[in-house]
């Protein structure tokens, strides 16, 4: 079931779902032509948008490539190293990784990128699933502003945003619409 979509929101629309299905579009490409095919490729979603969009970019790897590309996810809370801040207000997740991701070229899936704090805990919470042989990272959207050295090797758009601006992306499948928004 799909859920409906919120009707009110304050902010700008700055990616409408045509917007975001040409950019995942585009992503797949990319990895595809950085990795030269398909060969030991593996997405992981970073919870919680960052698997729906991996599962995109793999239907359409698919489509293009006509070979699958295996999807897992992965809960960076309790990587995070905001995680004494953050404390009882953190919620867990289950992280879902079907394979092993030993010699695999993982391509790390998230909505957006602001810090890199959060690529840096998946990075972490990665070494638990075993030794890639190489780690890429996606995101739909880069907003700059980086606290840590962590930049995207596959980025969907980017948004030049102020540090107070918050950024959402909404997926038609958690969300009932797809679009991204400034607020």
């Amino acid at each position: 079931m799909v859920p409906k979509a919120k009707e009110k929101f304050t902010g700008k629309v700055v990616m409408h779902d045509n917007d975001m299905r040409r950019a995942v579009s585009r992503l797949a490409h990319e990895i595809v032509e950085k990795n030269r095919g398909v060969k030991d490729i593996v997405l992981v979603g970073i919870l919680n948008r960052g698997l729906p969009i991996a599962n995109r970019i793999a239907k359409e790897i698919s489509k293009n490539e006509g070979a699958s590309v295996l999807v897992g996810s992965i809960d960076v809370s309790l990587y995070r190293d905001d995680l004494s801040i953050k404390g009882e207000y953190v919620e867990v997740k289950k992280s879902d990784m079907p394979f092993s991701v030993d010699g695999k070229i993982v391509v790390l899936v998230d909505d957006v990128i602001f810090a890199g704090r959060t690529a840096r805990a998946a990075l972490d919470g990665l070494k638990d699933y075993g030794r890639a042989s190489k780690v890429q990272l996606c995101a739909l959207v880069d907003r700059g502003h980086r606290e840590v050295p962590i930049h995207p090797d596959f980025t969907g758009k980017y948004i030049p945003t102020a540090k107070k601006e918050r950024v959402s992306v909404e997926v038609l499948e958690m969300d009932g619409v797809d679009r991204v928004i400034i607020e």
